[in-house]
């Protein structure tokens, strides 16, 4: 506690701790929101199974609008990135450093769950388990890395969209959007390949709207000029631009209302006439699944969500400038990475434990039995995922840090890149072949990790593999995680 409070009272005056918040309520909303919509049953052949409830509560459709949060990840990145960026340029610093630097707080505890499944993969096949069941069990563990791949895709591009975004201000998310509707249009009437960049696309214009929300905190809303980068004090000086073309994102109460009404209006027409479902969470046989890809639909829906975001921003900033509020927030950030990356393992525990005893309850999903175990259900999962972040979460709180304790350390301005001193030493004129090449490795470390998420989430979830994951995606992940890993230690620096 003491630890907490020392660090609420060095968190600068004018950090956005509502940021902060938005963070952990998401996470904590993904994780009970898995956990309360499980319904566990018996296979044929006598193993536990698990699959959602959502099917059979077509009354909850409609919340998913709420709890379908992953909008709210992206927003949130899109402004954790711009500033961590902002800052370590106005330090000197390079963007493949940079780069290292995010990939530090989100690699370290992602290895670590990646190694635990495989080795515990591997003891489960060396003892006699069947491999498909393995393969099955991790399967289900991992399904949290298919967001992180999207998101580790996005990171690499933020020097590139921002300086879109600097340049072009809304018209990027507008265009985003639009080539979005196009690869739903392929999805209706064909090619359905022009859906396959949704994936990138849809998430990319959630982040841009957290850039404008960076920007319009700065008051620096005027578009920049190609190649040219106006000084902090000119921007804060610059009046505001109105239209699509200002960077800013509208903060007001009557544009966070516009937001929420025009958002929820055109998320109505989609999926009431329109051809979208009502759910923004994918359900089995939907023709147009909303999340995965993302669809315009759901884009609707994150617009109605920013537009209730910014309506409550104020009083939320209030009560966060209160110290126990404050604390608690900093205390879920610590370990949010951890909590989200192994809350299903948690349930993987927790049936096993009772399916070994003979106290697994199997109720049908909607019946009262069901809703009757909810609780039970959900205290459980909390007690067994509240010791495997006791045991994880190290890993993740000793990655550096900002001493607010809530963004990564380059979003509180310090680099752990620049602090080891490697990566940002200056350049001599024999040295740009050597930078090149240490970039383009970042890039491939990036790329590979992606592909090995991505890899394992495509792959049958009853597929045999020795390791739990295919023998390709683990080895890709090791080299590209490895490989970020030596980088960040300074290998391939001048000097």
């Amino acid at each position: 506690m003491r630890r907490l409070a020392a660090l609420a009272a060095r968190t600068p005056a004018d950090r956005e701790r509502y940021l902060d918040l938005l963070r952990a309520l998401a996470i904590l909303m993904v994780v009970l929101g898995h956990w309360a919509i499980a319904t566990i049953s018996y296979d044929r052949h006598g193993q536990p199974d698990g699959h959602s409830a959502l099917p059979s509560l077509p009354w909850a459709y409609p919340l998913t609008w709420l709890v379908q949060v992953m909008p709210v990840f992206f927003l949130v990145g899109g402004y954790a990135n711009a500033a961590a960026l902002t800052a370590h340029r106005n330090r000197g610093g390079e963007v493949s450093s940079w780069l290292l630097g995010r990939s530090a707080r989100l690699l370290r505890p992602t290895t670590a769950l990646v190694l635990v499944l495989a080795g515990s993969a591997l003891i489960a096949r060396l003892v006699g388990a069947e491999a498909s069941l393995v393969r099955t069990v991790i399967w289900f563990a991992t399904i949290p890395l298919w967001f992180l791949a999207a998101y580790l895709a996005v990171v690499p591009l933020t020097p590139l969209m921002y300086a879109l975004h600097r340049r072009f201000g809304l018209v990027v998310p507008v265009a985003l959007a639009a080539l979005v509707a196009l690869g739903d249009a392929g999805r209706a009437f064909g090619p359905a390949e022009l859906a396959l960049a949704n994936y990138l696309l849809g998430w990319l214009a959630v982040h841009q709207l957290g850039f404008a929300w960076y920007d319009a905190r700065r008051g620096d809303c005027r578009p920049s000029s190609p190649g040219r980068e106006p000084p902090a004090a000119a921007a804060d000086r610059s009046p505001p631009r109105r239209g699509l073309r200002t960077r800013c994102l509208p903060m007001s109460p009557r544009a966070a209302l516009v937001m929420l009404a025009a958002g929820l209006a055109v998320a109505v027409l989609l999926t009431g006439p329109g051809p979208y479902p009502v759910s923004m969470i994918n359900l089995p046989g939907q023709r147009l699944d909303n999340a995965a890809p993302p669809s315009v639909a759901l884009l609707a829906v994150a617009t109605a969500q920013l537009g209730l975001i910014l309506l409550l921003r104020e009083p939320a900033e209030r009560w966060l400038r209160r110290s126990r509020p404050w604390q608690a927030v900093i205390a879920v950030n610590a370990v949010v990475l951890t909590v989200f990356l192994w809350h299903l393992s948690a349930v993987i525990l927790l049936v096993g434990g009772l399916d070994a005893l003979g106290m697994l309850p199997t109720p049908a999903a909607g019946t009262r039995a069901w809703f009757a175990w909810r609780l039970p259900w959900l205290l459980m999962l909390s007690v067994v995922l509240a010791v495997l972040v006791t045991i994880f979460g190290p890993i993740e709180a000793r990655t550096g840090r900002s001493a607010a304790g809530g963004h990564d350390s380059t979003a509180g301005g310090h680099d752990p890149e620049q602090r080891k001193g490697g990566a940002d030493r200056p350049w001599g004129a024999g040295r740009s072949g050597r930078r090149c090449v240490r970039s383009a490795l970042v890039v491939a470390g990036y790329a590979a990790v992606v592909y090995a998420m991505v890899a394992n989430s495509a792959a049958p979830k009853a597929a045999p593999e020795t390791f739990g994951l295919p023998a390709a995606a683990l080895v890709a992940y090791l080299v590209g995680a490895g490989t970020l890993r030596l980088l960040r230690s300074g290998w391939g620096s001048p000097g």
